[in-house]
């Protein structure tokens, strides 16, 4: 008996510092792409005037490229990419499957559609398609649930029934930009691409705030998140209050995704990439919330240092994120046909 126990004990200790390690490295990647996007650009700053800047003092042409036009790049995209990440990832691990996060099964496409709507049709201002994005993404999530519930709630229902309303949704987009007036499309595009251009401080407030409140929500709720993963019965069996859980998780996972769409536009494929890459990277036996939201960020800040630095044009956040996700959702779909999981 001694033995096994030692060897349960070998075991969760190895898996823990690798879990660890693993953060660790993530960590100093993510923060190793912040200073880059900090430095770069048409003029090439050291740190040292970098981290001056940030820190406040007043460093002659550094204060306004990079106090005023690289760092709230940067922070939209550290927030946007840790939130796509970890929301992302619960809808995957909730829901038990790696279909099922909120830019397959519609909820980014509510916001989208939201937000073009108020652009192009309404001519609102960026604080009114904002909060409009936020709402639709909500309503839409909303709608996914109540019909995906029927006699009883099947995660394969729900899947289907949001990649039919994400269709519906792109249609009505389409047709938006159809019927637009030339002058909002550039706006509109721009939005649906998925980009930090154009970022201000004074907008980034509602998606921080969002972050730093459901962070620590789901941090919480992480291991009977983990329970979740099991099946209803057996969470049940274990004195995990399902619906509450389940209730709490998804309301802090769709806002947000919701105000991370808001402010970014939906960058493709980050929150279906981000779980399934962590969950490769640590492995098994610690929650990977974390390191979710950590591939999150790295994602976005890579792929933002990739469009804008590694060709002749500047492309968008999104359109480099989704050259990386379309070969892997084929290859998803491909495998869980094969499996007959869907």
């Amino acid at each position: 008996m001694n033995e096994t126990m030692m060897a349960i004990y070998r075991s969760r200790m190895k898996r823990k510092r690798r879990y660890l390690l693993m953060t660790c490295l993530l960590t100093v990647l993510a923060l190793g792409l912040m200073v880059l996007m900090l430095m770069l650009g048409n003029t090439i700053y050291p740190v040292k005037d970098v981290i001056s800047v940030v820190l406040g003092e007043n460093v002659k042409g550094a204060s306004f490229a990079v106090g005023t036009i690289r760092l709230p790049r940067m922070i939209v995209g550290l927030f946007s990419g840790f939130a796509f990440g970890v929301g992302g990832y619960i809808f995957q691990t909730m829901l038990r499957n790696p279909l099922a996060n909120p830019n397959v099964i519609g909820i980014t496409a509510g916001s989208s559609a939201a937000a073009v709507f108020c652009i192009i049709v309404l001519h609102a201002s960026n604080a009114f398609v904002s909060i409009a994005s936020v709402v639709g993404g909500l309503l839409t999530a909303i709608v996914i649930f109540i019909l995906s519930k029927g006699s009883s709630f099947s995660i394969g229902r729900l899947i289907l029934i949001g990649i039919g309303i994400q269709a519906m949704l792109n249609a009505f987009i389409s047709y938006l930009m159809v019927i637009g007036n030339t002058y909002d499309l550039p706006s509109a595009m721009r939005w649906l691409s998925g980009s930090l251009n154009g970022a201000k401080m004074e907008n980034l407030y509602p998606l921080m705030v969002t972050v730093c409140i459901c962070t620590p929500i789901v941090l919480i709720l992480a291991n009977r998140l983990e329970i979740l993963e099991l099946g209803e019965q057996a969470a049940t069996s274990l004195g995990v209050a399902t619906n509450k859980t389940r209730l709490l998780l998804l309301l802090s996972s769709v806002l947000m995704i919701a105000m991370a769409t808001a402010a970014t536009g939906p960058i493709a494929f980050v929150a279906f990439l981000a779980g399934p890459i962590a969950k490769k990277l640590v492995g098994v036996g610690f929650s990977t919330i974390v390191p979710a939201g950590l591939i999150g960020v790295i994602l976005v800040l890579a792929a933002d240092i990739i469009g804008q630095f590694a060709f002749e044009t500047r492309y968008p956040v999104g359109v480099i994120t989704g050259i990386i996700g379309a070969p892997y959702l084929i290859y998803l779909l491909i495998r869980i046909n094969r499996k007959g999981d869907l």
